[in-house]
């Protein structure tokens, strides 16, 4: 099930920034994917001078956040793992592309990337975690996650009506 109002579309000069609408229910992986938006948000605002260490921060954190979540999937033997073990490589290999265009003094095509991977998570965690989240809850507490969202303006700025229906 999709979260009505999670997928946003940013502007070039806008930050990618947590809000509840990013919640999925899983403890874990809510907490993981807090961290990544802090991340893409570093990489978005850094100046020119701390963009590899910001880029450095991201892959690091994208290399243990998509490891996990391959490893979850793995274990649990998540039946659509296919689909999203390959996206999570091709950001990976995105990253490292962009780290040695970046080592050439290529800072515009880090920020593309910062700007694409703030476009690109809110739907990735819509659809694909999203599953993945309903699974892990399933398997290891028994039913699907109850989701809190405490800041509902979200919605209502997105065109959706406090029920997640578009007006």
């Amino acid at each position: 099930m999709a979260n009505p109002g999670a997928q946003e579309v940013l502007s070039g000069n806008e930050t990618l920034a947590w809000h509840d609408g990013l919640l999925l229910g899983y403890g874990p992986m809510d907490g993981v994917h807090q961290e990544f938006v802090q991340c893409v948000s570093a990489l978005q605002q850094a100046a020119d001078a701390d963009l590899p260490a910001a880029l450095d921060a991201l892959e690091a954190h994208v290399l243990a956040h998509f490891g996990q979540e391959d490893r979850w999937m793995e274990e649990t033997e998540f039946p659509a793992r296919e689909c999203h073990v390959n996206e999570h490589a091709a950001v990976l290999e995105s990253v490292r592309g962009v780290r040695q265009r970046l080592a050439q003094g290529e800072s515009a095509v880090c920020r593309r990337l910062a700007l694409e991977l703030a476009r690109w998570f809110p739907g990735h965690a819509d659809y694909l975690d999203s599953a993945l989240a309903h699974w892990m809850c399933k398997q290891r507490l028994g039913g699907k996650p109850v989701v809190v969202r405490r800041d509902m303006g979200w919605r209502r700025a997105m065109g959706h009506d406090a029920s997640g229906q578009d007006r």
